[in-house]
């Protein structure tokens, strides 16, 4: 499954933007796909996921602005931010897997199945 992402780029404080994470194919009909980031220097955070049945969650960070959707007949994935802030500055990676594991273990080192090259959001303040 190739992942390719889009949508990023620079906005001041309190601006909207909105990533495209186009998908080759869906990655099998059970399947949870998101968005994590990673700052310079920082750890990656969890932001978004949905699953093959329209569950979502939200990293407490993003909950109230950010939101993630699917188009399946375009199989893309897509996360609208709004009222940005300059701590949203960060690489934004879209990942596809069978299984929650990757949301539930980012912490500790998991990887997703697949991932996407990620587009970069920089915030100004």
């Amino acid at each position: 499954v190739l992942l390719v992402e889009s949508g990023g780029g620079s906005v001041q404080s309190g601006g909207s933007l909105r990533l495209s994470c186009a998908a080759s194919e869906w990655p099998y009909n059970t399947y949870v796909m998101g968005w994590y980031r990673q700052a310079p220097g920082q750890e990656r955070e969890r932001v978004a996921y949905i699953d093959a049945g329209g569950s979502t969650a939200y990293g407490d960070s993003v909950k109230g602005r950010f939101t993630i959707s699917q188009d399946n007949a375009k199989k893309t994935l897509y996360l609208q931010m709004n009222q940005l802030k300059a701590e949203d500055t960060a690489m934004y990676y879209c990942v596809a897997d069978t299984t929650y594991s990757w949301w539930l273990l980012l912490h500790q080192g998991a990887v997703a199945r697949f991932r996407g090259q990620g587009t970069q959001v920089t915030v100004s303040s």
